[in-house]
């Protein structure tokens, strides 16, 4: 991460910024404490940056819900929103950028969208090793 900061920092940073910016409110319910190697903490920043890009531009969102954990088993990343959802055949190009950063990192994304409820995005890299 930039400047030597951890994971938890950058995204204290970033989300801070981006609830001013956007006028929606972030809820952050957890942060890694332990260090998460780099290339995998760069792959989950930009993630979230797309999901929250999603969030801003097409849901109607007046929440959004981060949670990033890393444990024994692994990462674990949960973006959820309570704005418009959307039909998972309607799954833009945001969402294949996604997943592909998870894949990149040896992990897997997967989406949850109710029509009327939000969007739910979780993200899961397995602890190698």
């Amino acid at each position: 991460m930039r400047g030597g900061r951890s994971l938890a920092e950058e995204l204290e940073g970033y989300l801070s910024e981006w609830g001013e910016r956007t006028g929606i409110t972030v809820e952050t319910w957890a942060l890694p404490s332990a260090d998460v190697p780099p290339s995998i903490a760069r792959g989950v920043l930009a993630a979230i940056q797309e999901a929250l890009a999603n969030v801003e531009q097409h849901s109607g969102a007046r929440t959004v819900s981060i949670a990033v954990t890393a444990g024994k088993s692994g990462l674990r990343m949960t973006v959820s929103d309570d704005g418009e959802g959307f039909h998972a055949a309607n799954a833009g190009r945001g969402i294949t950028r996604m997943r592909a950063r998870f894949a990149e990192i040896g992990g897997s994304l997967s989406i949850n969208s109710v029509r009327g409820e939000g969007t739910t995005v979780t993200g899961v890299v397995p602890k190698r090793g």
